[in-house]
């Protein structure tokens, strides 16, 4: 019979194998495009929280 010990170890080195799994999935270079893709999703929306589309159509137009 395990004891707490020896299951202690075998799921720590299940999450490490896991993460180092994760870990290489997400460097892979051609997840670069998406990846990037994704961390430019909130900076290209024109509209702001605070402000309603027209407005900020309109604020657009005055410049």
């Amino acid at each position: 019979m395990m004891d707490w010990g020896t299951l202690s170890g075998i799921m720590t080195s299940i999450i490490l194998v896991l993460f180092l799994g994760i870990w290489i999935w997400a460097w892979q270079p051609e997840r670069k495009k998406s990846f990037d893709e994704a961390a430019q999703l909130a900076l290209d929306d024109p509209e702001t929280p605070d402000q309603p589309a027209s407005s900020n159509q309109q604020a657009e137009k005055a410049k």
